[in-house]
């Protein structure tokens, strides 16, 4: 048996930890973040010889953050990427691969969090019109920002998961099942592309290629950018859309409870985040409530 091959190896610390994550429910974006940053540090520790987790020291985790920085990652990135690495060992000591955690003394780097951007109604009204003789994109820019969905969902959206005021997001990875109401706008121009669009398709997805192929995460993203482009708004980015749909319900009045779990977030913490973005309304009563249309 090699060194390698030993269990104790960082090679098969990181194929437990991997294995722990999947059983854990994590999402499947979580676990190849997570696998994808210790990785960079076992490749680092291999470099300089170490392939041994008891044999990682809190100095080699501070060389390989200096490193980070020199490789011009931001201070955010290096800190996302520390805070997978303490899970990694948070996790070896919890089975009892190794005694002492070497990354718990290493410090996070300071930096400010980006604030979610929440486009203006000049600038989704400019995207609409850019993207207006094209229903598939306008019927996906809608969904976003009308409904708040994330850009897998939209991707995984199947037909029989319409219904006449809502659509069901089916429960996948780590994210329960939940309703998310239409309102006209949505409702129509999902209808019009559904109707005059997808009708020789025989995907069960609702978006699909013109070849009737089930449309991916990275098409959508790549056909949303070239409408941001056309829209002419800079730094556009996807999830814009939804912060936007968030921000505005908020400001709205709609409850923070509600809004949250319209679009599935695991902690209204999350939500809560939106807050400083807007000058908040009264909440309306429950009986009372409606989605503002955008």
């Amino acid at each position: 048996m090699t060194r390698e091959d030993n269990i104790y190896s960082t090679a098969k610390g990181l194929e437990k930890f991997v294995d722990h994550l999947n059983s854990q429910g994590k999402s499947t974006n979580t676990v190849v973040a997570y696998k994808g940053d210790v990785s960079q540090l076992v490749n680092y520790l291999k470099s300089i010889s170490i392939t041994d987790v008891s044999k990682v020291s809190s100095t080699h985790i501070e060389n390989f953050k200096k490193n980070l920085s020199k490789d011009n990652y931001t201070a955010k990135s290096v800190s996302r990427k520390l805070n997978s690495i303490k899970n990694f060992f948070g996790f070896l000591v919890s089975e009892g691969v190794i005694n002492d955690d070497p990354s718990r003394e290493i410090k996070h780097p300071k930096y400010e969090n980006d604030k979610p951007r929440v486009f203006k109604p000049i600038e989704y009204m400019a995207l609409r019109d850019a993207c207006r003789n094209d229903i598939r994109a306008t019927a996906i820019v809608e969904l976003m920002l009308q409904a708040g969905l994330r850009i897998s969902e939209i991707a995984n959206l199947e037909i029989s998961e319409i219904g006449s005021n809502k659509i069901t997001i089916s429960a996948y990875e780590s994210h329960e099942e939940r309703g998310v109401p239409l309102n006209p706008s949505a409702k129509r121009a999902l209808k019009g592309y559904i109707e005059e669009e997808r009708y020789e398709s025989k995907s069960k997805k609702v978006f699909v290629t013109k070849t009737g192929r089930p449309l991916l995460v990275r098409n959508i993203r790549s056909l949303l950018n070239r409408y941001f482009e056309k829209a002419e708004i800079q730094s556009g980015k996807v999830n814009d859309l939804r912060n936007t749909f968030i921000s505005y319900q908020l400001e709205a009045g709609v409850p923070i409870d509600v809004v949250s779990k319209i679009v599935g977030h695991k902690r209204i913490s999350t939500t809560e985040k939106y807050l400083g973005l807007i000058e908040k309304k009264e909440e309306k009563e429950e009986k009372g409530i409606k989605l503002k249309e955008l």
